[in-house]
């Protein structure tokens, strides 16, 4: 499925083919969180990292976040975003350099429901934050065993 997605100001614009457009998984780690989640969570989804077009590319600036565990002091995980408007766009690790992970907030196409919802990172989860409870909704404290990939594999799709 072809993505378009925008930050806020409309200074940046990007399309990107998507086999994982569902916004099914909610990540609650303070990363997500605090960069881009104002429900207490952040929803990335799947996307074909070769495909990614982006016009406004020079109004990008891109957040890596400080790590005593990596060599260089910061993960791999590079947050893109306005730097005019501060919209979170996507994420991209080059450890997995075929994948980009747009954030579902950025996304202007229609997206479909997702026929279940996956909540992650529970335990990072803010205290103000409740997560959706019901029987299409799976909880997580840490990452789930079930790749993004499995779980379309597994929903058929």
């Amino acid at each position: 499925m072809k993505l378009e997605g925008s930050c806020h100001c409309g200074a940046v614009r990007f399309t990107v083919e998507s086999s994982a457009p569902y916004p099914y998984l909610r990540c609650y780690c303070t990363i997500c969180r605090k960069t881009a989640g104002g429900g207490g969570y952040a929803i990335n989804l799947g996307a074909d990292q070769a495909s990614l077009e982006v016009e406004g590319e020079d109004n990008l600036s891109v957040y890596r976040v400080a790590s005593a565990e990596h060599q260089d002091g910061l993960r791999e995980g590079r947050r893109h975003f306005c730097k005019h408007c501060g919209s979170a766009l996507w994420v991209h690790d080059p450890r997995w350099p075929e994948l980009v992970h747009p954030f579902a907030s950025a996304i202007d196409t229609a997206l479909p429901a997702p026929p279940e919802t996956a909540h992650m990172m529970l335990a990072s989860k803010a205290d103000w934050v409740i997560a959706e409870d019901g029987p299409d909704h799976r909880h997580f404290d840490e990452y789930p065993e079930e790749s993004l990939a499995d779980w379309h594999r597994r929903q058929g799709r």
